[in-house]
């Protein structure tokens, strides 16, 4: 195996109304709807990935609807803030386009010598457009003009109920502490982290502050990438030496993963970079229909019968 983890797989976060859902992130955020299943853990709750055009690691939102469920808090013990990628030059398209489709934005901002551009979706989900570098070609099929489009993620905050434990933890998975700076607010200091991956690669960590509370709005866990079978297997043992309690394998169709919760309350999971979102649609038909795991598929007709209508083929 590899001694460090070379960056975001995707993160998965829990929203309101699924077609709500489908509609902020490919028709204001122009990514790509990559899948449509369900939560394997809740058969009658739809699980929806975002990407670029194939779901390459590094660019995957995914997240578990709820309609009608209760709003969570963000918090200590939570991923804060999911941070995605766009061109240095796309600041000015980007300002503009939040404001003319009505999403609640604050200004832009400097931090670590790149511009910030935070905002919230539909559910109050906390995000931020940064200014950076990226090897993702972006969806050439989508609502935003190539030149400016999202190019996957750059990273995420953790905001953690033990900054130095989370730390450490990152450093056992090979993040490397790059900078700090004023978090700003009075909420004390950042420190950015950084795996050498080519894509999704930081980590900021902040602290203090009232505990976060999960719902509509939040951000359910943190996948981290690893390349293989062996390479998971080795990364849970290590883990584990390292005392944490980790998951068994779980397969996820798309890839397997194992989950822990680290000491500062996040939720982590590694997952392997295979065998993606190809293995059951084509490229041109990813996100086109429900696709479910074998072990559900005979339960089909009940399922799609309790799921809410989301048209086959929106998928833009």
């Amino acid at each position: 195996m590899t001694d460090t983890i070379p960056g975001l797989h995707h993160v998965t976060a829990i929203a309101s109304d699924p077609q709500a859902n489908v509609d902020f992130y490919t028709d204001v955020l122009g990514l790509r709807l990559v899948k449509r299943t369900v939560n394997f853990d809740d058969k009658f709750t739809y699980h929806l990935y975002y990407g670029d055009e194939t779901g390459t690691p590094g660019t995957v939102l995914t997240f578990f609807p709820f309609a009608g469920a209760v709003g969570g808090r963000v918090g200590a013990g939570q991923t804060s803030a999911t941070v995605f990628v766009v061109p240095p030059e796309s600041v000015d398209y980007w300002v503009d386009r939040l404001d003319d489709l009505g999403v609640d934005r604050d200004a832009p901002a400097e931090r670590f010598e790149e511009t910030v551009v935070p905002f919230r979706d539909h559910d109050g989900q906390p995000f931020e457009l940064v200014t950076g570098e990226s090897d993702v070609e972006p969806w050439a099929d989508g609502p935003v003009p190539a030149e400016h489009a999202i190019r996957g993620f750059h990273g995420v905050t953790l905001h953690s109920l033990d900054v130095d434990a989370t730390a450490a933890v990152l450093e056992t998975m090979g993040y490397e502490r790059l900078a700090s700076e004023d978090a700003g607010d009075g909420a004390g200091e950042r420190v950015r982290y950084v795996a050498p991956g080519e894509r999704a690669e930081f980590v900021d960590l902040v602290g203090g502050g009232e505990r976060g509370r999960q719902g509509v709005g939040t951000v359910h866990h943190v996948a981290f990438r690893t390349d293989d079978d062996a390479s998971q297997e080795a990364w849970r043992d290590r883990l584990v030496d390292a005392g944490m309690s980790v998951t068994p394998v779980k397969d996820r169709q798309y890839f397997r993963s194992i989950y822990f919760r680290e000491p500062g309350g996040v939720l982590f999971e590694i997952a392997t970079d295979g065998p993606g979102f190809t293995r059951d649609e084509s490229v041109e038909a990813l996100g086109s229909d429900l696709q479910l795991p074998p072990w559900l598929e005979e339960d089909r007709e009940t399922i799609e019968s309790q799921l809410p209508p989301l048209p086959a083929g929106e998928t833009a």
